[in-house]
Parts: C-alpha cells; structure tokens; sequence
C-alpha cells in the first residue's frame, strides 16, 4: 500500500488578518474558505494551491504560548513549496517586490532553494531538486 499524499498544511497564527493579506499577496489568489470551525475551537482561512494542496491559517479561541516560532523546538521546522529550479529567480524577483527578506538561492546537492519568514516568522522555503 502506497503512502498518501499531503492534502493541506495548517499553521497557527498571531494576528489572522495580516497573515490572510501576507499569504494573499504571496500565493497571488485569495482564500477559499474564511469560517470559524464548527467544533468552536478555531478560526481559518483556506487557500487552495496549485496540485490540490489546501494551505490554512488558523486562530485559536484558547490563547497559546505567547513565544515566537523557533525552528529549533520539536515540532514543525520549515514549509517549502515545490518549484522547478528555472523559477528560483522569478521567486527571488517576487519576494523583492513584495518587500519580503530572503537569503537569495542556496544550492545543495539534494536541490537549491530560497527561504524567507511569514509574519509571525515561521519559516518558509521555495525548494527545486536536483536536475
């Protein structure tokens, strides 16, 4: 039996607003679904990617720790979305635009890569694999 695929990815943020118009503006299309959820518990935003991936932003009614992401600490390092590497300039051109810092192209023997921070810092990655 094959193992399934990812059909979306969640991140918790601080400020729900700001983060829908930071994602809007990087994604180039606007969420699909903005809805508290139905347990109660939390609020999201929905983006729908190319390939089926959903992306979603959540806010919680509970309050959570008010500590900063660290990559560090056991839980989610880094998100990266797949490009070809003939897109890493066009990105890096992109995130310019938007105003958002970036360590410019990394290359690596298992693929090359741009990473950058959402609004709340969580750490984010444009990722091609080798040609």
């Amino acid at each position: 039996m094959a193992f399934p695929a990812l059909t979306h990815a969640a991140i918790t943020v601080t400020d729900l607003d700001a983060s829908t118009r930071w994602y809007t503006e990087l994604f180039g299309s606007s969420p699909v679904l903005d809805e508290d959820e139905e347990s109660g518990t939390f609020h999201h935003t929905v983006f729908a990617l190319d390939g089926g991936m959903l992306f979603g932003l959540h806010t919680h009614t509970e309050p959570g720790p008010a500590d900063a992401f660290d990559e560090r600490r056991t839980g989610l390092d880094h998100l990266a979305f797949a490009v070809g590497r003939d897109e890493l300039d066009s990105w890096t051109t992109r995130l310019d635009e938007l105003g958002i810092a970036h360590d410019g192209v990394k290359h690596a023997h298992y693929g090359s890569g741009i990473s950058f921070r959402d609004p709340d810092g969580i750490a984010l990655e444009f990722f091609a694999p080798p040609a």
